[in-house]
């Protein structure tokens, strides 16, 4: 009776639902509740509905998704350059986790595919401070801008490692001269 009925095979829903479906969701329910994320995210998930949108979820694969990220890595972007693995992974997370909304909340599938796909090796980044000599020269350029105040900002950024942001958005009532 559960067979017939659909409820022992839980496959059934991802047979009748598609990754455009998921997306399309994913965008209208999830995504406005991450809305820094809005505008990246939703352009990565447009790549991927564009891409195999079609697919029903039961067909989406790790080795599907494998073949997508190898087209990612090969595609060019706007600027002319070749994607970067970073890019890519973050495409691929965009995925990841619309595939995990569906698993958890939705029940639309019984596992997430994309936690099978092997993700690009990312660079390290690089570290970099300025030399003695370089921090000289740029102390010395700020104090001969006609902007007095760039001095000071630029110094308290370096001397605490503070970001634009929090550097310009400081208070009084933020500074405690007594704890240092």
């Amino acid at each position: 009776t559960e067979i017939l009925e659909g409820r022992y095979f839980k496959t059934t829903e991802a047979k009748k639902h598609t990754l455009s479906d998921l997306v399309d969701r994913y965008i209208k329910t999830t995504l406005p509740t991450k809305p820094k994320s809005i505008p990246q995210q939703k352009s990565q998930l447009e790549w991927w509905k564009e891409e195999i949108g079609f697919k029903l979820l039961s067909d989406v694969t790790p080795s599907l998704l494998a073949e997508c990220r190898d087209n990612l890595l090969m595609q060019t972007t706007m600027r002319g350059t070749v994607r970067s693995p970073a890019s890519t992974v973050r495409f691929m997370a965009a995925l990841s986790h619309a595939f995990t909304t569906a698993v958890n909340e939705w029940e639309w599938m019984e596992s997430n595919p994309m936690k099978k796909v092997k993700k690009p090796k990312e660079p390290r980044g690089r570290v970099r401070f300025l030399s003695d000599e370089e921090r000289e020269r740029l102390f010395q350029a700020c104090i001969n801008s006609e902007n007095r105040l760039l001095y000071p900002v630029v110094l308290l950024a370096v001397s605490t490692g503070m970001r634009m942001g929090e550097v310009t958005g400081i208070k009084w009532t933020d500074v405690d001269m007594g704890k240092g």
